[in-house]
């Protein structure tokens, strides 16, 4: 007998208005403590569902594990009735995304292990034993990898197969020198404890890079396993197809700013200093007057373009290093700035720096008050100590600012009220 339960409350993911808008079906023979759940979103697939149910009880019964079918359902066919029939939970939730079919789900799951997937057959289920193994080994994150395993021929679109996978799994693995080959795979297996640690946020497609890319940050236990992936049965449209020719490209789009996002520091922190570097060597040697290389003259105009340099370098390093403590799951890396960014010491040191910088800058005032309000001529040394001042002032000022942001990234309140 069918029936059904409330949704769970005090649980990771889950709030009042969850709680009213979800609904769990459970099956006549529902497992007690499964060890794995098979953790689906489904919309409208009553063409596969109850094979692909056969299929995830096959794959169990080869991995010798007790675990459970949890199908997050928006449908408005018979999905959910074919899914229950084949001895699946059914989790009933609006239609909102798929990434937020994963968050909707979480305080239902049971299972230690997590394997997520597509209930369009697309990947193959029976062979969920190598994705049980690597997480019983020790594995925290097992990524599925169509390249590794195999394609079957028509199952992916050539746009697909032979660009979009292969160029986003590259600019990933260029942005967070790992070593995925395959980012899109649907496919994944992740320990319940990550899976809640990792705080999912994405509602759509971009999950898929989210979860990568997290479990790079938070430096999980990764392995990649081989899949088998297969084209769409006779008669069934992708999700891709049934939301026009443009959703592959806004998948994309929505993955790659994922990974920018994510990966923010990449376009700031080294970038920043190469800036910098440049903009001190043309701005520094040119603190006391011209200087004449060959027939260049390096002049005040240079130095204009060090300090440009300078100020925008040192404004990506900063950001770069909020990035890295924004995105830092373990807290090492606030750590480490805030070691090296030492409130006090810094504090005086940014102080020093401006004041210098003022003097340098009081000096030209000086002469401009006391020579009836006219400037030096431009190769004059105290122009150019000037512009220096103006650098060593808006250095000492940034770092001033910047060090009480980091510090204030360890700031804590307590809960608001709760004013309903």
């Amino acid at each position: 007998m069918l029936h059904a339960v409330e949704a769970p409350t005090g649980q990771p993911g889950t709030s009042l208005r969850d709680e009213q808008e979800l609904q769990l079906l459970l099956p006549q023979d529902d497992v007690a403590e499964p060890e794995v759940t098979i953790l689906i979103p489904a919309v409208n697939e009553e063409l596969t569902v109850g094979d692909f149910v056969a299929w995830c009880h096959a794959g169990l019964r080869e991995a010798g594990v007790v675990g459970e079918i949890l199908i997050v359902d928006s449908s408005t066919d018979r999905t959910a009735e074919i899914a229950l029939a084949g001895g699946a939970r059914v989790l009933r939730a609006p239609k909102r995304g798929l990434g937020r079919a994963y968050i909707d789900a979480i305080p239902f799951v049971r299972g230690r292990y997590v394997i997520m997937g597509d209930a369009d057959c697309t990947y193959d289920f029976r062979q969920l034993a190598p994705f049980v193994e690597a997480m019983r080994a020790g594995s925290e994150f097992a990524m599925g990898s169509r390249w590794r395993g195999s394609i079957e021929a028509g199952a992916m679109p050539p746009l697909h197969q032979y660009f979009g996978t292969p160029v986003t799994t590259w600019i990933l693995n260029r942005l967070f020198s790992s070593k995925f080959t395959d980012i899109h795979c649907g496919m994944r297996g992740i320990t319940r404890e990550a899976l809640i640690r990792m705080g999912l946020v994405s509602q759509s497609w971009e999950y898929a890079s989210e979860m990568v890319l997290k479990s790079v940050r938070m430096e999980l236990r990764t392995t990649e396993v081989p899949v088998t992936f297969l084209k769409d049965r006779e008669g069934r449209m992708s999700h891709h197809k049934r939301s026009g020719w443009f959703s592959p490209f806004h998948a994309a789009w929505i993955n790659l700013r994922a990974m920018f996002v994510h990966g923010a520091e990449f376009f700031l922190f080294k970038p920043g200093i190469v800036l910098l570097a440049l903009g001190l060597v043309l701005t520094l040697p040119l603190t006391f007057g011209p200087i004449q290389i060959g027939d260049v003259t390096l002049s005040i105009f240079w130095m204009l373009i060090g300090v440009t340099l300078s100020v925008v370098g040192l404004q990506s390093i900063y950001f770069g290093c909020l990035a890295h403590v924004f995105l830092d799951y373990a807290g090492r890396r606030r750590e480490r700035w805030q070691r090296l960014f030492q409130y006090s010491k810094t504090v005086i040191g940014s102080g020093v720096l401006f004041l210098v910088g003022f003097l340098l800058d009081l000096v030209l005032a000086i002469y401009y008050v006391t020579h009836s309000f006219t400037l030096p001529d431009a190769q004059s040394a105290i122009n150019h100590a000037a512009i220096t001042g103006l650098l060593f002032m808006i250095v000492g000022f940034s770092t001033f600012c910047f060090t009480l942001l980091l510090h204030a990234t360890q700031v804590r309140y307590g809960a608001p009220d709760d004013k309903s």
